[in-house]
């Protein structure tokens, strides 16, 4: 469950005089310079969108294929080689992140690109999920679990308010998709969370959710055994799930990766357009302008480094402590998923991506002491982040991190309160650029309250 409620910023018609650029009176070079500045900021980040967005899918083509053949040849070696496959699609999937929040194609609610691109957000990360509804568990008393998805064949209810029952006889991309969240937020059926759990299986002890008896060891995450996938009696089942997740990953990404797309063919390269104010004839009234697109992307970088981030993915965890809230508690790789998430919003606030300079950043016009204030900001966290990483690999993963008998809990409060007053600078950032928010306009209203 993606807690984090969407901000609804109202999309703007673009005007004549910003299709234009024509200006009377002496401010008239200011004003062209200033809207050119925002064109080239607004075209960087939708150049860094396509590149992220396009790895993000080859990735996950990498992914379907090394799932194609475990399926096709089920091994200790297949699985492990798709778990890291798994590992590798998290990597260039994580740097997407921020570009939520933003009214665009990856989960706008309202208007034309959410009626375009579907808000598919929630059906590739969602989390957490109640991985009960998918495949057996571990309960309490230490017995499995049933009545899920994969142990039922024919009709299935997931439980929940006004949920609707799905035909499963046959697990198809079409009904994982009808059965995710249909009941309510944990009932996640599709997805990369989906898949996760479906290849490490379950990574805690359900009595307690700090007690480790079902994988005993810091640096231990899943175990499910091969046999769930030879000859435990519904691994065909189990491998019809895995090959229908990662292929709906695929058609999911695809959607998205075509908003971002450069030549405008249908509804791919809609999106990118409309915030370059470049559509025309029929479609000239989805046209974006550059201070409504500005607005959005800042705003929602806020919203994500200080309530997704910081709240929901760090904090629920480690002031709970509850593993269940990690993000990637079944995988134990929660410590990439904040590595990653963080460098998309890096790589968007300072208009980079894998090294290389897309253009003017938003921080060009930041003032120096400002500037400053922010870059100490950022230095900080990413020096607690990169503790974190190395922790997780050579000493304990982020669900023994986030232990209250761990020094490194007090260190992970630390990067939460520091990304939080990361977030609340977006709103200096947002001035800079010519754009007025407020602190409440980078703070989810509904983030959970610890």
């Amino acid at each position: 469950m993606n807690r984090t409620k969407k901000i609804l910023l109202s999309v703007s018609v673009v005007t004549a005089f910003a299709l234009t650029g024509c200006t009377v009176g002496a401010s008239s070079n200011n004003t062209t310079k200033e809207m050119t500045q925002s064109k080239t900021i607004l075209e960087a980040y939708s150049n860094i969108a396509l590149d992220t967005y396009t790895n993000a899918l080859n990735d996950a083509q990498a992914l379907d294929k090394a799932v194609d053949e475990f399926a096709s040849t089920p091994t200790q070696t297949t699985l492990e080689k798709v778990k890291n496959a798994w590992l590798i699609s998290r990597e260039s999937y994580g740097q997407t992140e921020a570009f939520r929040l933003s009214n665009g194609p990856i989960d706008a609610e309202e208007g034309w690109v959410a009626e375009t691109y579907g808000a598919l957000e929630g059906q590739l990360n969602a989390w957490p999920l109640d991985e009960n509804m998918i495949d057996y568990t571990i309960d309490a008393n230490g017995a499995k679990t049933s009545g899920n998805i994969i142990d039922t064949i024919g009709k299935f209810n997931p439980g929940g308010e006004d949920s609707k029952v799905i035909d499963v006889t046959k697990i198809t991309p079409e009904a994982i998709s009808e059965l995710n969240e249909n009941g309510g937020d944990a009932n996640v059926a599709s997805g990369y969370h989906a898949i996760e759990f479906l290849l490490w299986g379950q990574d805690q002890d359900y009595s307690n959710f700090m007690k480790d008896s079902i994988t005993n060891g810091a640096l231990t995450a899943g175990q499910r055994p091969l046999s769930d996938f030879t000859s435990e009696v519904n691994a065909p089942r189990r491998l019809a799930y895995l090959k229908a997740a990662s292929q709906k990953i695929i058609n999911d990404l695809e959607v998205v990766t075509s908003a971002w797309q450069k030549e405008v063919k249908g509804t791919s390269g809609l999106y990118s357009a409309a915030i370059l104010g470049k559509l025309k004839g029929d479609n000239a009234s989805k046209n974006i302008s550059n201070d409504e697109a500005l607005k959005q992307i800042i705003s929602g970088l806020g919203v994500f480094i200080k309530s997704e981030l910081a709240n929901e993915r760090i904090a629920v965890a480690v002031l709970t402590p509850s593993e269940e809230d990690e993000h990637s508690c079944f995988s134990d790789n929660t410590h990439r998923d904040i590595a990653t998430n963080y460098q998309g919003f890096k790589n968007i606030l300072t208009s980079t991506y894998n090294g290389k300079k897309y253009g003017p950043s938003l921080l060009d016009k930041v003032d120096t002491q400002e500037k400053a204030k922010i870059e100490k900001l950022m230095s900080s966290i990413e020096e607690k982040i990169t503790l974190i990483d190395q922790t997780a690999k050579t000493k304990e993963h982020f669900d023994y991190q986030i232990r209250p008998t761990s020094p490194m809990a007090k260190v992970i409060v630390k990067l939460k309160n520091e990304m939080r007053k990361l977030g609340d600078m977006m709103v200096p950032v947002a001035s800079a650029n010519g754009i007025n928010l407020t602190k409440d306009d980078v703070t989810d209203a509904d983030e959970t309250q610890i």
